[in-house]
């Protein structure tokens, strides 16, 4: 039997069991992957809620502009709908969400207007200023507001909720959510509080975020407020989607850990989540000790991994924030009690080649003229044209060049290295801060992974 359009897909997302990154915690642990909505987020189910709300309460009207601020998700949520019911949409992001999300944006028809990140929400320019002032000015719209549309949290109790107590079949005993407009934590909380009381429902935020103090004191504390990176979660206000009473403990996470987890629940788990999904885990990773093997957890995986990959998924990205800790080419040459390059120039004979394999028991001689690397001289090849013709000793290193080594960048992470050095290339040469070269071979490389 078909569906009759795309909005039909949304919910009943499957609860998957993870295994291999939670093997340290007694209780089974489970994950709600809301990416197999169409828009790959669980933010659709709100959307869709939102755009109906509005139509039954003739707010929006046929022809109509939808207008949203959004990370991304909630947008993508709202544009599936728009698409199938004929509206036309203006989302307002900021300059910290990823640029694949404002692309898939557009690839769905919607115009997104970029605001900076750094601005505290009154602020004109904030993007929720501007989504405000759109939704006032663009003739038939209407400005969905997310964070205090109370539609968001009505579809989370009216599906999220019901879907995870059917799957576990009633045996939840804790819920953990990354807490951003609220809707989503608040809404299935709501709905499984009602179902059994006694079932912990714990909020994962951000440092930077105010909701934690929030929480714990009632108190609006805006020096609590400071730039952070993680996407999709943490707030500078509190939503009006938020009833704290169904909430039993705020847990903060590092930008860092919810990032590098996020990289491991793709690797060892198989699925390739957001940055909200990273926190999600990090954050149960940080109040295990008071779990027991008689608990089932549920996890909410809000979106797909995707939307990420030039930010958590990109290795130079982690790097340049100090979030991934690898070896690089640098560390090896900084690790050797040897960093002095040992070269030949082309015109010395291949005898001074091998008489300096032998001093400095090296088997790979990179060949530079004029601080320009032109060839190379290997252990291995050297033997063999010395063993087919004894006389070519007397010859120049210039007529028996090898390939050159590739060259790469003196940050390159050690893993890259092991794939350019082959039987051909027996090494990889890099230029440091001052423009002289570098060398590491296979031995190297294996040394360094050992440690």
């Amino acid at each position: 039997m078909w569906l009759n359009n795309i909005l039909e897909t949304i919910g009943n997302t499957p609860l998957i069991k993870l295994n291999r990154i939670t093997k340290d915690i007694p209780a089974t642990v489970l994950a709600k992957v809301d990416y197999f909505n169409p828009g790959n987020s669980i933010k659709d189910r709100m959307a869709l809620k939102m755009v109906e709300v509005a139509e039954k309460e003739g707010k929006l009207k046929p022809g109509g502009t939808i207008i949203e601020g959004t990370s991304g998700n909630t947008g993508m949520g709202l544009a599936l709908a728009a698409c199938v019911k004929g509206y036309k949409c203006i989302f307002v992001t900021t300059d910290k969400q990823s640029k694949e999300k404002a692309d898939i944006l557009k690839a769905v028809g919607a115009e997104v207007i970029v605001c900076p990140t750094n601005v505290l929400p009154e602020d004109p320019k904030s993007y929720y200023s501007v989504a405000k002032r759109l939704g006032q000015e663009v003739p038939n719209s209407m400005y969905m507001n997310q964070y205090d549309n109370l539609a968001n949290r009505q579809a989370h109790y009216e599906s999220t909720g019901p879907e995870i107590w059917e799957q576990t079949e009633g045996k939840i005993t804790h819920l953990v959510c990354t807490a951003g407009t609220g809707g989503t934590i608040t809404g299935t909380a709501m709905y499984l509080k009602e179902k059994n009381p006694n079932i912990q429902i714990w909020a994962i935020d951000v440092y930077g975020s105010l909701l934690t103090k929030y929480y714990n004191t009632g108190e609006i504390d805006m020096s609590q407020v400071h730039p952070y990176i993680s996407e999709g979660f943490g707030e500078d206000f509190v939503p009006q989607n938020y009833d704290m009473s169904v909430i039993d403990k705020f847990e903060q996470v590092t930008d860092k850990d919810g990032a590098v987890m996020a990289r491991r629940i793709a690797k060892e788990e198989g699925l390739f989540c957001g940055y909200s999904a990273g926190s999600c885990i990090q954050g149960l990773m940080q109040l295990k000790s008071t779990l027991t093997k008689d608990d089932v957890v549920v996890c909410i995986f809000h979106d797909h991994g995707s939307r990420y990959v030039g930010k958590i998924y990109n290795d130079e990205w982690m790097m340049e924030r100090g979030f991934l800790d690898v070896k690089t080419f640098k560390d090896i040459v900084s690790g050797r009690s040897t960093k002095k390059l040992v070269s030949i120039e082309p015109g010395h004979t291949v005898a001074q080649a091998v008489e300096l394999m032998k001093k400095y028991d090296i088997e790979q001689i990179p060949v530079i003229k004029n601080n320009e690397l032109i060839g190379a001289v290997s252990e291995s090849g050297l033997f063999l044209k010395i063993f087919s013709s004894p006389e070519i000793k007397n010859a120049t290193v210039e007529s028996v060049l090898e390939p050159a080594y590739p060259i790469v960048a003196f940050d390159t992470p050690v893993e890259r290295l092991g794939n350019l050095i082959t039987k051909e290339s027996g090494a990889v040469l890099a230029k440091d801060e001052k423009g002289e070269y570098h060398i590491v071979t296979k031995y190297d490389v294996i040394h360094s992974l050992a440690k």
